[in-house]
C-alpha cells in the first residue's frame, strides 16, 4: 500500500481523522479546490453546510478517480469553510458521512485540516476540499 494512515499513542483521540500518513508512492495526485457543484456547474439542491461538504467531496472523488486514485490513497485533506464556528462541527460531519460510503471515504479519514475563512470565489459556496494523493 502506498498510503498508511495511523494516529500515535500520545496525540489527540478520538478524532474524525487520523493525524499521520506515510506515503511511499512516486506519483503525485493534487485535487484542486472542489465546491458544491455539479458537473455542468450548476450549484447543488439547497442543503447548507451538510450538503455542500458532501457534494464537494464527490467532486474531489470524482478528480482521485480519474487519476486512478481513491481516498485510500489520499495523504492530506484541507477543507475551507466559509464564516466557521465551532458549531458548524455538526453540520461539516453529517455531510461527510452523509456521503462516506458512496464515495468510499474511509473513517477516521486521512489527515485533515479544516480552515474558516471569510468567503470564497462566489457568496453562495460554503466549503472547499483540496486533496493530495500518492500512488505508485
Amino acid at each position: 500500500m502506498t498510503v498508511r494512515h495511523f494516529t500515535p499513542p500520545g496525540m489527540m483521540q478520538p478524532t474524525p481523522y487520523h493525524h499521520v500518513a506515510v506515503g511511499t508512492g512516486t506519483t503525485q495526485v493534487h485535487v484542486s479546490g472542489q465546491i458544491a457543484r455539479q458537473a455542468d456547474g450548476t450549484p447543488v439542491a439547497p442543503g447548507g453546510l451538510a450538503g455542500q461538504v458532501a457534494q464537494a467531496l464527490r467532486n474531489t472523488a470524482a478528480g482521485l478517480a480519474g487519476a486512478g486514485a481513491s481516498f485510500a490513497d489520499v495523504l492530506r485533506l484541507t477543507f475551507y469553510v466559509t464564516h466557521w464556528s465551532p458549531e458548524q462541527i455538526d453540520d461539516f460531519m453529517a455531510g461527510v458521512q452523509s456521503v462516506a460510503e458512496e464515495i468510499r471515504l474511509p473513517m477516521p479519514m486521512p489527515p485533515a485540516s479544516l480552515i474558516g475563512v471569510d468567503y470564497l470565489f462566489e457568496p453562495d459556496v460554503l466549503v472547499e476540499v483540496e486533496a493530495t494523493a500518492l500512488l505508485d
